[in-house]
């Protein structure tokens, strides 16, 4: 992990205007999930930082960025441009940077799909990205509740609303976000009260 100040450098050389904000936003959340769920806070707000630095690329820079990484992809993740900038970022951040903690590498790179297994930096991050203070949509308030009381639960909630959205618009769905939806609604299956 680079200093935060370079590696904030870096993020304001990348990204701009609401997106760079957004980005703030999900470190300073990041940072307070990890605080109140026992991860690292700086390791979370350095996460959140550079979660999206690759989303002002253009479709085809973040494909070759995807395609520098060993991780195999489905047909459906390459009809969903707007899930690759998290993908291009970790082999960005791994290539570019030097990053080499692959829980930062993961908590990145599924950002915006969620997987089965997901970590606690994992969980947090996906939770921070639709949960810091600049997010507005109408399950907003619900997420960020449930945030506060179970990671878990939040996830799930947030993997309910993004696939609703999906199947609304008739979008086809990745093999990652499925298998977290699955594995997530096996844990509240397994045991509803579990708090993490």
């Amino acid at each position: 992990m680079i200093p935060i100040e370079q590696m904030e450098r870096l993020v304001k050389t990348h990204l701009n205007g609401h997106r760079l904000t957004h980005s703030y936003g999900v470190a300073q959340e990041a940072a307070r999930l990890a605080k109140r769920y026992g991860e690292d806070p700086q390791k979370a707000y350095y996460a959140g930082l550079c979660h999206d630095i690759c989303k002002m690329m253009s479709e085809e820079e973040q494909l070759q960025w995807i395609k520098r990484s060993a991780i195999m992809q489905d047909d459906a993740f390459f009809h969903q441009p707007p899930i690759w900038h998290g993908y291009a970022a970790a082999s960005f951040l791994k290539e570019k940077v030097g990053e080499t903690d692959e829980d930062i590498l993961n908590a990145v790179r599924y950002h915006t799909t969620g997987r089965a297994g997901m970590s606690l930096l994992e969980k947090i991050i996906f939770t921070a990205d639709l949960t810091e203070e600049g997010r507005d949509y109408p399950d907003v308030n619900t997420v960020r509740t449930l945030a506060d009381v179970s990671l878990d639960q939040a996830v799930l909630y947030i993997l309910r609303y993004q696939l609703g959205r999906l199947l609304g618009g008739s979008w086809p769905i990745c093999r990652d976000c499925v298998e977290a939806y699955n594995w997530f609604l096996a844990l509240e299956t397994e045991n509803p009260k579990r708090r993490s």
